[in-house]
């Protein structure tokens, strides 16, 4: 009898490629009760005594030749083995109600017919069986037959028992979402359970083991579940308990008055692919992906979506990441895009926004709103005179900060604006803001206690107003106060025709960036400053090189040639 076991009865779980009914295991249950140990003993000492020449125990003999202690059997996935009740349950056709039970009777009648059932002990419960879902809860989540020490499942399992091994009905769900109830504060039990389930349909196959004592088979008390496998279309296999790998095997403790002992042995014994197999598998894989590439390139196209010349495309997708150093809290940003001149946009195009209302948290001696409000813009520029002397206004947004606190009391904190940028990729932005100042105490006590602030009539006047026809814009008079920063994360891409038009000559793209940017007359200006300076350092390291008396003659015969 062996001292020791394995008491690690978690489940485990397997990732193949293989069809799930190529899964084979092999289990193997033994009794290694004391009387057992007894028995064998008296058997081998009867062996020894036969080969000695001496007296044969005939009656010890056939008791040790039909004793049913140890059984090793290789189970295969969903295959029905029946029990020593089955056989007699099913016997009856009168018992048999459902389609199900009237295929097993003529099953159970062949298998009569035959040498009878291969196995003995060891039987299982398929997925379409009842007695799958009607196992007791105890049995199939408590481990105290595979431990020592007595388990108790947790409050989660016992919430989710009934609910994984209900049948998944597949519902169309309305891609929209009603504001008014976003979240349910209250949800009801039947809300929970047809909501908080596993969503991918699993099939369990349940190895069992009848451990009734030697004679008395098919008691449906000395049932005792060995193994449960479950299994997914996506190729996800769970053992519970997982596999002995070279390990003690698990220990099996009945109940009633003997309270016998048993080891339990599982092995997967599933065939192996051979190499060709594998290659051809890969092969199979690997033209199935080419295919579906193709598939996915047919219904893509192979024209790329272009604007029409002479049109440049701005698509932006940008983030309100934060806002921070503001006055009071329960923040919320209202923003807007002005398009100037030449500018268009799509017709179904929001222009506008506002984000949700977020609570600062205090971060080192700042109070931050963080609003991870993500939006995103497109727009196209189009030129219809094309001259050296214009250049393009680039889309401004607007934004105003405001607070709303739980009396209903709301405040302005800053205005600001953002300049959309003009070079393409990823850019990080921080703006900060100003609200308009009341002079007197009136004011202030206003805000304090009932709310409310100057507000500015035409948001457009936080930059350029656009009602602005002069040529110089004085605000001399006109008080505010600085308030806090918000930050943006933005990214942009620009797209026209001239940007991949290989025909086009050097020149003339160029005037298409001057055109469209706006930067690269300052960049072609700057990288000649730059040639220049590094042109001039290395005359002067050269002419630090010179002897002092070649330096000195050159000089003279320069004066003597200009004189």
């Amino acid at each position: 009898m062996a001292d020791c076991w394995n008491t690690d009865t978690g489940e485990a779980v397997y990732r193949t490629r293989d069809v799930v009914k190529n899964l084979k295991i092999k289990v193997c249950i033994e009794r290694v009760t004391s009387t057992t140990a007894l028995s064998q003993h008296l058997q081998s000492q009867t062996r020894i005594q036969q080969d000695r020449g001496a007296i044969e125990l005939e009656t010890l003999t056939s008791q040790c030749q039909t004793d049913d202690n140890e059984e090793e059997l290789v189970v295969g996935w969903q295959e029905k083995l029946f029990s020593q009740y089955e056989m007699e349950l099913f016997q009856n056709e009168a018992a048999c109600q459902t389609p199900l039970d009237r295929q097993y009777h003529t099953e159970v009648k062949a298998l009569n017919k035959a040498k009878g059932r291969r196995n003995n002990r060891i039987f299982t419960y398929t997925d379409h069986d009842r007695y799958t879902n009607s196992l007791p809860f105890q049995q199939l989540n408590s481990s105290e037959l595979l431990t020592t020490t007595k388990s108790v499942p947790t409050y989660l399992a016992e919430r989710m028992a009934n609910v994984k091994h209900r049948r998944q009905d597949r519902r169309t769900m309305d891609c929209s979402v009603p504001k008014s109830k976003i979240i349910n504060w209250e949800p009801t039990e039947e809300f929970v359970k047809s909501n908080h389930v596993l969503t991918t349909a699993m099939q369990t196959m349940h190895i069992m083991g009848d451990l009734s004592p030697s004679g008395r088979l098919g008691q449906k008390e000395n049932e005792c579940l060995l193994v449960t496998i479950k299994a997914d279309g996506t190729g996800t296999v769970i053992v519970k308990p997982d596999f002995n790998k070279g390990k003690e095997p698990y220990r099996i403790m009945t109940g009633g008055e003997k309270r016998d002992v048993w080891h339990l042995t599982l092995e997967n014994v599933s065939t192996a692919m051979k190499p060709e197999e594998k290659e051809r598998e890969q092969s199979m894989y690997k033209d199935l992906y080419v295919r579906h590439k193709e598939y996915l390139n047919s219904l893509v196209g192979q024209d790329f979506e272009m604007p029409p010349a002479g049109v440049l495309r701005y698509l932006m997708n940008g983030e309100i990441v934060s806002a921070k150093g503001f006055e009071y809290d329960n923040l919320y940003i209202h923003f807007f895009m002005e398009l100037p001149n030449n500018w268009s946009s799509l017709p179904f195009q929001s222009l506008s926004g506002v984000t949700q209302t977020c609570r600062t948290k205090t971060l080192g001696k700042e109070d931050v709103a963080f609003f991870s409000y993500p939006f995103s813009f497109e727009a196209f520029y189009m030129c219809e005179k094309e001259s050296e002397e214009s250049v393009p206004q680039w889309p401004v947004l607007y934004f105003k900060v405001l607070s709303l606190d739980s009396w209903q009391r709301y405040r302005t904190e800053g205005y600001g604006y953002l300049l959309f940028p003009a070079i393409p990729g990823k850019h990080t932005v921080k703006c900060h803001t100003w609200r308009p100042l009341q002079t007197g105490t009136v004011s202030a006590l206003r805000r304090f206690f009932i709310g409310g602030s100057p507000e500015l009539e035409d948001h457009s006047y936080v930059r350029i107003p656009g009602t602005f026809k002069g040529e110089r814009l004085s605000r001399f008079g006109f008080c505010t106060e600085t308030t806090g920063s918000v930050t943006f994360n933005l990214h942009c891409i620009q797209q026209a025709r001239a940007f991949v038009d290989a025909n086009m000559l050097k020149k003339r793209r160029q005037k298409v960036f001057d055109q469209l940017g706006g930067f690269s007359q300052q960049g072609a200006v700057c990288t000649i400053l730059e040639a220049f300076q590094r042109a001039r350092r290395k005359m002067q390291e050269a002419r630090e090189a010179l002897p002092r008396d070649l330096i000195n003659a050159t000089s003279e015969l320069q004066i003597e040639s200009s004189a």
